[in-house]
């Protein structure tokens, strides 16, 4: 197996012809794939979708084939109608951009629809325009090679045997390993956290910041934090983390020596009003480019344990497999798959894929203090060439 899904490379990209997209390829690309898609669109039944493209609109409805374009549509009541710009439409062609992304800086001009009917929308049109079936329940199966079912609870060591971690996290979509650093390793983390905290301000670029109950504003996020820990850059060039980026087989490595943001640490406070420090379901690819990236490693580093109380980690078991929302998680009836609590002792690490759905918990009892660094795919095995392979971001 790989956990490698990246079916696009980085190249320059003309625009979006509107009226080629959605009198051609779009239909096109629905026909094609309509076995694929078919099954996706009777679960989700999104209802009619006007999207308009610098005046020009196309009505996207289903039928009982599928999904289908009318060109020259206009919006009819109780349709929704989503305004693109021919750059964001160029974006949503090439897998740069979700609507998850468009919310959250603020671009998004939907009207007339809730939010998870026009992510339904995005999922059909990803299903045709990448040939991948959109999840329907049921279609994830969490099993050993055997067949028996995973134990998705369970925890490893590092010192277990590679192909043992390597199939529960190709399986599950995530690990966690006991043990791997000591409570002295992690003690000499958290002091250099300290002393580094002032070189932080808000507004400096390499720094997240919220506001807590007491008025506080807290720092929540240090980037770059081997430019400011001798001992968290230890930890960078230990043979352990060697060890972890080996697991897949698929490349996977640390950003270089001297790049910007090799690891971040994240200190999760109580009592959080606003900023960004507890984020809700999401994926890692949930702002786009899932098939250029997809999937890298996410490490987190547990420089204080977490549980329940303070700040874990939950995942959704076998998301990684699925064109699913990328942020959210879809209401009752659900989606069938298992929501995973990850509580850790400090020491430990937890290991996801970039396109498995997690979040972290509110804390509510004790802070938590923690490490995360990316492990990126170093190249890609379905380039034309070296060359495009260079362009791999």
């Amino acid at each position: 197996m790989t956990v490698d899904q990246r079916t696009r490379v980085d190249r320059p990209r003309l625009p979006v012809d509107p009226a080629a997209f959605f009198e051609q390829e779009l239909p096109a690309a629905f026909d094609a794939q309509a076995a694929l898609v078919a099954p996706a669109a009777a679960w989700l039944g999104p209802p009619p979708l006007t999207v308009e493209v610098d005046g020009t609109c196309y009505r996207l409805t289903l039928d009982g084939d599928g999904p289908r374009v009318q060109p020259g549509g206009r919006t009819s009541d109780g349709d929704g109608h989503l305004r693109l710009t021919v750059d964001q439409l160029t974006d949503l062609a090439h897998d740069q951009v979700t609507p998850a992304a468009w919310l959250s800086n603020g671009t998004l001009a939907l009207a007339g629809m809730r939010l998870e009917h026009l992510l339904d929308w995005w999922l059909l049109l990803r299903g045709a325009l990448d040939a991948r079936a959109p999840y329907v329940p049921g279609t994830v199966e969490l099993a050993d090679e055997d067949g028996s079912p995973l134990d998705l609870r369970r925890s490893f060591r590092l010192e277990d045997p590679p192909e043992v971690l390597r199939g529960f996290l190709e399986r599950a979509g995530y690990l966690r390993l006991d043990g791997v650093f000591s409570e002295a390793e992690m003690g000499a983390v958290a002091a250099d956290m300290d002393r580094a905290a002032p070189r932080y301000a808000p507004g400096d670029g390499r720094s997240w910041w919220a506001t807590t109950e007491d008025g506080r504003d807290r720092l929540v996020r240090m980037q770059g934090s081997d430019a400011e820990s001798p001992a968290v850059a230890r930890l960078l060039d230990d043979e352990r983390l060697r060890r972890i980026e080996a697991l897949t087989g698929d490349g996977h490595r640390l950003a270089g020596q001297g790049e910007r943001n090799r690891i971040e640490a994240l200190i999760k406070p109580l009592g959080v009003l606003r900023g960004l420090s507890d984020l809700p379901w999401h994926k890692d690819c949930a702002q786009g480019r899932h098939s250029y990236m997809c999937c890298s490693l996410t490490l987190g580093i547990s420089v204080t344990g977490a549980d329940a109380t303070s700040g874990q980690l939950r995942v959704i078991a076998g998301s990684h497999r699925a064109l699913m929302w990328p942020s959210f998680l879809r209401p009752e009836p659900g989606l069938g798959l298992p929501e995973v609590d990850l509580p850790t002792r400090t020491g430990d690490v937890t290991v996801h894929l970039s396109c498995t759905l997690h979040m972290a918990q509110r804390p509510v009892a004790r802070e938590r203090r923690v490490l995360y660094a990316g492990l990126r795919l170093s190249r890609h095995h379905g380039a034309d060439s070296e060359a495009e392979a260079a362009d791999v971001q």
